[in-house]
């Protein structure tokens, strides 16, 4: 191996533990950090982005990509040289100081607008994300684009995609769907789904949010669970240290059951990739569509199924004896996966969740297009709310500032929920295939195999391939709305009868 390639190698590295300390930055921000600190953090991270920057895209990292040598047979280097140059020339375009910038900025915003939410008042988040556009769509500007800006912005989560290939997979996702979401919500057969409402203890609730971990097969020697505004896992020291976090409500079991099912599931993708290669792109995730299609099958194919319920449910009601003593495995399992408009997406059931995705997709390409001001979100959200998912916000608290992503300036990411559905359904599909009966794995809380099969199949493999290449090489087809139709209506047809 070249000497040069070597030296590339143990910069990309070098890159890769900065990364993880501005990680730890953040997480410390969102779990554990003191309100008045927030000045002090965003010039911390300003520091650390600039830094992250200069030695990703200078000359010196330009000289070692260039330079570096090494057979044409080894697969694990030429991936390695194309994914660093991929990140260098992106970032080589976009100038220091707006990195800086934006990383200030992005600490700012977080504490502005968990003020505006708390206090449902949109006008106080306006100017910062005014502010946040106008930078994001500087760096649209600076890398290039082939159609609009958007998509130089989503092809930072999501390499590859292009935002006129997502819309058409969005609108026939829809019109497969829809349907079905009709024929659900006239049933006359309507699970209680009240009983998720009762009282729950917090404490109570802690303790079984670990026990769910573990069933997952969750490391707690590698992490750990903590509480934080809006859920999320995060990787602070390869596959040694994946954090998550959850919320708890009294009255709401589903938050925080569900929450920690969805965030292991990120966590598990996390640690499965391989630690050999450490800190450079063969140990990073393919894309964040995969990454959510990891976390969504294993909240929603594993963790919303009849069979992982009767594994489970008897400990919960132990858990929860006054709430769900008298509550039949049947009742509880169809309230879990009751079908209803609703305003919250991460509380949003399966048919109805894709659709709060259309709603900010449409809602960020049309700022970064000019077609909407940010002072007219508010009323195009109720707009697109009310009549692609049936309803209209009472306020902006549980409207367009419910989610965190505009906050650390996260533009083009949520697309990547969506398509992580599909790469889930498709993914789950071909899983059953290769592994039998696995319903009866479920069923007798046997996840190591499944487990066994993601690692394997996907995790493992890092940044080898694009995520379409990774879908088609492990389902031998490519993308498709199918898979998730199929066991939509299979699973509901069922509860609903």
């Amino acid at each position: 191996m070249h000497e040069t390639y070597h030296k590339l190698l143990d910069r990309v590295r070098d890159l890769g533990r900065l990364s993880s300390v501005k990680a730890l930055l953040d997480w410390d921000q969102e779990v554990m950090m003191p309100a008045r600190g927030v000045e002090a953090r965003a010039q911390q991270v300003a520091l650390l982005a600039g830094l992250e920057h200069e030695w990703l895209a200078g000359d010196e990292m330009k000289r070692l990509l260039d330079g570096a040598k090494f057979d044409a047979s080894d697969e694990d280097a030429a991936v390695n040289a194309r994914e660093t140059r991929r990140l260098h020339e992106r970032s080589a375009r976009v100038p220091k100081d707006l990195v800086e910038e934006i990383a200030r900025q992005t600490t700012l915003a977080r504490e502005v607008w968990v003020k505006a939410r708390d206090t449902s008042d949109f006008a106080h988040f306006a100017p910062m994300l005014t502010k946040l556009v106008e930078l994001k769509t500087r760096v649209a500007q600076a890398i290039g684009f082939e159609t609009e800006p958007y998509e130089a912005l989503v092809d930072e989560f999501e390499p590859g995609a292009r935002v006129a290939e997502i819309e058409r997979t969005f609108s026939a996702l829809r019109d497969a769907v829809a349907p079905l979401v009709k024929r659900v919500l006239a049933a006359k057969r309507r699970p209680d789904e009240s009983i998720l409402a009762r009282t729950f203890p917090k404490e109570r609730q802690v303790a079984f949010a670990r026990r769910m971990a573990e069933a997952l097969r969750y490391d707690f020697d590698a992490g750990r669970i903590d509480v934080s505004a809006h859920p999320f896992c995060t990787t602070i020291g390869g596959y040694g240290d994946v954090r998550v976090t959850t919320r708890y409500h009294e009255n709401n079991l589903s938050s925080s059951v569900f929450g920690i099912l969805h965030e292991v599931g990120h966590a598990l993708y996390e640690l499965g990739l391989p630690a050999e290669h450490m800190f450079t792109p063969l140990a990073q995730p393919t894309s964040l569509g995969i990454h959510e299609s990891q976390s969504r099958l294993w909240e929603n194919f594993i963790g919303r199924s009849r069979e992982f319920w009767e594994c489970h449910y008897a400990e919960l009601q132990r858990a929860f004896p006054e709430a769900l003593g008298n509550v039949s495995l049947d009742d509880f399992h169809r309230a879990v996966n009751a079908v209803r408009p609703s305003l919250i997406r991460v509380e949003a059931d399966e048919l109805t969740y894709n659709l709060h995705i259309t709603v900010r997709f449409e809602i960020e390409r049309a700022l970064f297009t000019g077609a909407l001001a940010v002072r007219d979100v508010p009323g195009a959200w109720n707009e697109k709310m009310e009549r692609l998912v049936g309803v209209r916000p009472p306020d902006d608290r549980r409207g367009c500032l419910q989610d965190i992503h505009w906050s650390i300036g996260a533009f083009g990411y949520f697309p990547t929920y969506a398509l992580g559905n599909l790469y889930a359904a498709q993914f789950y599909e071909k899983a059953c295939a290769d592994l039998g009966d696995l319903p009866s794995r479920i069923r007798r809380g046997d996840l190591a195999p499944l487990l066994t099969w993601l690692r394997e199949n996907i995790h493992r493999h890092g940044q080898r391939y694009r995520a379409a290449d990774l879908v088609r090489r492990v389902t031998g087809k490519p993308l498709s709305v199918e898979p998730f139709v199929r066991y939509a209506t299979s699973k509901f047809e069922a509860i609903y009868r």
